[in-house]
């Protein structure tokens, strides 16, 4: 495979931009619903760290400043039960994105190996294999690469974009077992952590791959992949990061190195800062909380199921009598048509309201019967589009 095959790859999004028009020419406006892009401000005590730092001319630093990566092993201990990280095994990143489609070319993955991701899944995964020039297997089951050889990379994602699951310690800790048989690395993706909705994460919180209940104490061949886009509106700031075994992290760190792949010095110091305060991320939960309960109210209003949904930034959405799983045609990869999937027909009819989602196919042919409704539009555009639902 490689770099060859993504030529003349389409960016799904772009797909919806007919879908788009119907949904603008809604007398009261388009409720954009499709992509999860914060709208809030981000909070003060971030941006006056980065008015703190602005003043930058020399280069900063690759693995991250001191007072970043204390703050990140701070942040691990006391929001996600991670006691033991060394500040030494965390790296700053330009975003989760980036981390997402360059690991296994970081980790100098090519033909003949095989990275694993989530059946529903976030496209990243599968792209960023493929540039690597390795092939992938979408599959929540771990027996179905559990004792093989050429699997070299592990995608969790929990709690999953697009549909809210969240991983239980129990079904982690089987994952980190059966990649450490077989020497693959696990890189979880734990972006929307901070944001659980529903029992027992809401109280207990999202377990983290790194939890000694999960990986036995030990760190080795794991990496947790971390944003601060949703829980501190950081999106436009590129704010993330990476911890884990601190011998994989001064792999990537040495190669980044060699790349120039550095985060600005004021981007540094407002992460620092945002992992500092707890205060604006209970409060932007708050906002989020409210804003699904409206919007779900809406949604279930009009005859239609959420599923799973739990946690995160999105309600994955079903047509009343719709399958909650995979369609018939699950496992035929390449068979199905995406574009007769029955999730069009439901986006057809959202945007007909004028509201704008995702689709299910998106995320794979598993997600065919679904639809994704992300909460990060204003408190007013969200209650129009509950309107309208109930409305229908």
């Amino acid at each position: 495979m490689g770099l060859g095959d993504l030529s003349g790859l389409a960016y799904p999004w772009d797909t919806l931009a007919p879908y788009a028009v119907t949904a603008r020419a809604h007398p009261r406006g388009i409720v954009d619903l499709s992509v999860g892009t914060p709208v809030d401000p981000t909070p003060e005590v971030v941006r006056d760290a980065l008015a703190g730092a602005s003043d930058a001319p020399g280069y900063p630093t690759t693995q991250g400043t001191p007072a970043l990566r204390e703050a990140v092993s701070a942040w691990f201990a006391r929001r996600r039960g991670v006691p033991s990280l060394s500040p030494d095994a965390v790296l700053p990143t330009v975003g989760s994105k980036e981390l997402v489609g360059l690991l296994p070319s970081l980790l100098r993955l090519g033909a003949g190996d095989v990275v694993v991701h989530p059946e529903v899944a976030y496209p990243t995964y599968d792209v960023g294999a493929r540039l690597a020039g390795a092939s992938t297997l979408a599959t929540d089951d771990v027996e179905a690469w559990a004792g093989r050889a050429d699997v070299r990379l592990v995608w969790v994602n929990s709690p999953s974009n697009p549909t809210g699951a969240v991983a239980s310690r129990e079904h982690l800790a089987r994952v980190v077992a059966a990649a450490r048989e077989i020497g693959a690395v696990v890189a979880s993706d734990e972006c929307y952590a901070e944001l659980a909705w529903e029992e027992p994460y809401a109280s207990a919180g999202v377990p983290s791959i790194l939890d000694p209940q999960v990986c036995g104490g030990s760190h080795d061949g794991l990496l947790a992949v971390y944003s601060l886009s949703k829980q501190s509106n950081l999106a436009g700031y590129r704010s993330s990061f990476v911890a884990g075994d601190a011998d994989l992290v001064a792999d990537l760190l040495a190669t980044r190195k060699h790349l120039g792949m550095i985060v600005p010095a004021p981007v540094q110091a407002a992460t620092a800062a945002a992992l500092g305060d707890d205060a604006h991320v209970a409060a932007q939960r708050a906002v989020y909380a409210r804003r699904r309960a409206v919007l779900r109210g809406g949604l279930e209003a009009a005859g239609l199921v959420v599923d799973r949904s739990e946690a995160g930034l999105y309600l994955w959405v079903r047509a009343e009598g719709g399958t909650s799983g995979a369609p018939d045609a699950r496992g035929v990869g390449d068979a199905v048509d995406p574009a007769a999937a029955p999730c069009w027909d439901l986006v057809a009819g959202l945007a007909g309201l004028g509201i704008l989602v995702g689709p299910g196919t998106f995320y794979g042919p598993a997600g065919a019967g679904h639809v994704r409704l992300a909460l990060t539009a204003p408190d007013e555009r969200v209650g129009e589009a509950a309107a309208r639902l109930a409305g229908a």
